[in-house]
């Protein structure tokens, strides 16, 4: 390999100089000193060592690295990375996704992690591909657990915990199919997976009902029977719900709220009517249960916040279920606003943009007109009644 170049020393002291001198065959002055590898390769060669600038600087010290082509292998290797996931991602049932392309632009642009060799990162975007595909298949139904799906797609119970890679490039793709914020925190995240109905575990996330009676002789059957006749509320976990016989006489009519404090309230009038309670925005284990129930024939009523989240539940739960609205109305909108004015209640302000409800158009406009969000726990005394008769 041809020598070529120059090296600019500076702050040469005298010693240094009068060596570079002898090396070089002239005389150097100045503490500044600049020189000609091509010069100094060839005083190398005719001088006692017989080597050249390449081969004395390797056996003084390590090997020489090529530093332009080690750029290139980097290079080379990157471009591996990026072809194989384009490769993979075609040759799945994801390709053709509006948010395909847009996962594959962001992983492009953050990089592999450091630190993270071509074969791991190889085999990581292979497996997020696998997660996702799984995940966002049209006919994927029902709940998952997180470390079941970490299993199938890398070996590992673990390979999908927080905190791994092939977590954020999973979590990441999830996210922008469903059109939602990456996460930020760990609840977050939590919620992302609850979008593909995955679940940390099968015991932390739970559903509240009450008045639950399936038939059957097993003992969570009897359990549930037994809360109900007394008139006591049940948490089910997902763990539950797979080895629950959840057969109901068909027909039987299933009220479901937003509020836990609807389901409080109802145990403490000792009401006989079935209750199913989301919680908020019904996580993987209040669907899993009403998915259960639907396939019994069950019918459900559904009653929720009149705010613009609570709308927006409303229409997805009633939706799904094809539940009726209870006490849901325009109607019952207003006579409650005026009942909790005429209560000196404090109102409460709407907050939010405007949610259309799928079972009434004027619900909206009356809601907007008025500007008040009411929950549930504003109308107890008649949910009570209703669960009651």
């Amino acid at each position: 390999m041809q020598t070529t170049g120059s090296l600019r020393l500076t702050a040469v002291n005298t010693q240094e100089r009068n060596d570079l001198s002898l090396l070089l065959g002239k005389p150097l002055t100045g503490t500044d000193v600049t020189v000609r590898l091509d010069a100094l390769d060839t005083r190398l060669r005719t001088s006692a060592a017989g080597l050249g600038l390449r081969e004395v600087l390797e056996q003084l010290g390590p090997p020489l690295t090529d530093r332009r082509a080690a750029r290139a292998e980097v290079a080379a290797r990157r471009q591996q990375v990026w072809s194989s996931l384009a490769s993979s991602l075609n040759a799945s049932p994801l390709a053709g996704q509006e948010w395909v392309q847009q996962w594959y632009d962001i992983l492009r642009r953050t990089g592999v992690p450091k630190g993270v060799s071509t074969e791991a990162a190889l085999q990581t975007l292979h497996q997020a591909v696998q997660a996702l595909t799984v995940l966002l298949r049209p006919e994927h139904n029902g709940t998952q657990g997180r470390g079941e799906l970490a299993a199938m797609t890398t070996g590992s119970a673990h390979g999908l915990d927080d905190g791994t890679w092939l977590a954020r490039l999973v979590q990441r793709g999830v996210a922008l199919a469903h059109g939602t914020e990456f996460p930020a925190d760990a609840a977050g995240r939590r919620a992302l997976w609850r979008l593909v109905s995955v679940t940390p575990d099968g015991v932390s996330s739970t559903v509240l009902t009450y008045g639950l009676r399936p038939v059957g002789e097993g003992w969570r059957e009897q359990s549930l029977r037994k809360r109900a006749d007394h008139h006591a509320e049940a948490h089910l976990t997902p763990r539950d719900l797979h080895d629950l016989r959840l057969q109901l006489p068909a027909g039987t009519v299933i009220h479901i709220c937003e509020n836990p404090r609807v389901v409080e309230a109802a145990a403490d009038a000792a009401c006989i009517r079935p209750l199913v309670c989301t919680s908020g925005s019904a996580a993987t284990v209040v669907l899993t249960l009403l998915d259960a129930l639907a396939g019994t024939d069950c019918c459900f009523v559904y009653h929720g916040d009149f705010d613009w989240p609570g709308i927006a539940l409303a229409n997805r739960i009633i939706r799904r279920y094809k539940a009726m609205p209870w006490r849901m109305g325009s109607e019952d909108y207003e006579r409650l606003a005026a009942h909790s004015q005429g209560q000196g209640i404090p109102q409460l302000p709407l907050d939010g943009q405007p949610v259309s409800a799928d079972w009434d158009p004027n619900l909206a406009p009356a809601m907007t007109a008025l500007g008040v969000a009411l929950h549930e726990e504003a109308t107890l005394d008649l949910l009570v009644t209703d669960l009651t008769g």
